[in-house]
């Protein structure tokens, strides 16, 4: 699993380090995957960039890490990243992107909440805790993202999850990082965790139609604080 340097960020390379492992037949789905002072090697990074990359995974839920036991491939992708023709998608305006995920996320929710399997409730457990540790608001940006994308994958269909990524990936433009910045605050934050704990809940408990409902108004909520009453 050897990987040549790259200007590419760590956390890059390291997805394509595991793609091309994922490729070839060296790592399977629960697979456990090379120690940090090997990614270091590999990568030829530094262990506070590998980790930080390690983290980046963990978060996007595709790797699990266990005190103890070392580090293991959670999913399997086709691809790294989106399709080449998803990226095109992304020039959007975030009325746009709050629009299109009023439309998928609430029945994204309640497919989630009759097919997940325990695995899948333990990681949107795991994306829950972790968002509502964080300190930073950084941070909490990058376990909110976690959380959505997790439950989307609960869903467990293929091209939902695909069209979650493309709408997800237009959080790191610019313009949506920018209003999301200035809209934060201590209060809003707490609305929002409270939205989630709802929402995992109603996962919890196998309730496809409170899911839906808790989701499409935690998402009608940021709608309101990002873009104003509608």
């Amino acid at each position: 699993m050897a990987a040549p340097a790259s200007t590419a960020p760590v956390v890059t390379r390291l997805r394509r380090l595991l793609d091309e492992a994922v490729a070839d037949g060296t790592l399977g789905t629960g697979a456990k995957i090379p120690t940090e002072r090997a990614l270091c090697e590999s990568l030829q990074a530094s262990r506070t960039a590998v980790r930080g990359a390690l983290a980046e995974l963990e978060r996007e839920g595709r790797i699990t890490r266990h005190v103890g036991r070392g580090t293991f491939l959670a999913e399997l992708e086709a691809e790294p990243g989106l399709p080449a023709a998803a990226r095109g998608t992304l020039q959007t305006s975030p009325a746009e992107i709050m629009a299109t995920r009023l439309v998928l996320e609430p029945e994204i929710a309640a497919l989630a909440a009759r097919h997940a399997t325990q695995s899948d409730i333990d990681h949107v457990h795991h994306c829950l805790r972790r968002g509502n540790s964080t300190a930073t608001y950084e941070e909490f940006e990058a376990w909110d993202s976690a959380l959505h994308r997790a439950i989307a994958a609960a869903a467990h269909n293929g091209l939902l999850l695909r069209l979650f990524d493309t709408m997800n990936a237009a959080r790191d433009l610019p313009v949506w990082g920018s209003i999301k910045r200035r809209s934060a605050t201590p209060e809003r934050r707490h609305g929002y965790e409270c939205s989630h704990g709802e929402i995992v809940a109603a996962l919890v408990e196998r309730d496809p139609d409170a899911a839906r409902e808790h989701m499409r108004g935690h998402l009608v909520d940021v709608r309101t604080n990002l873009l104003g009453p509608h």
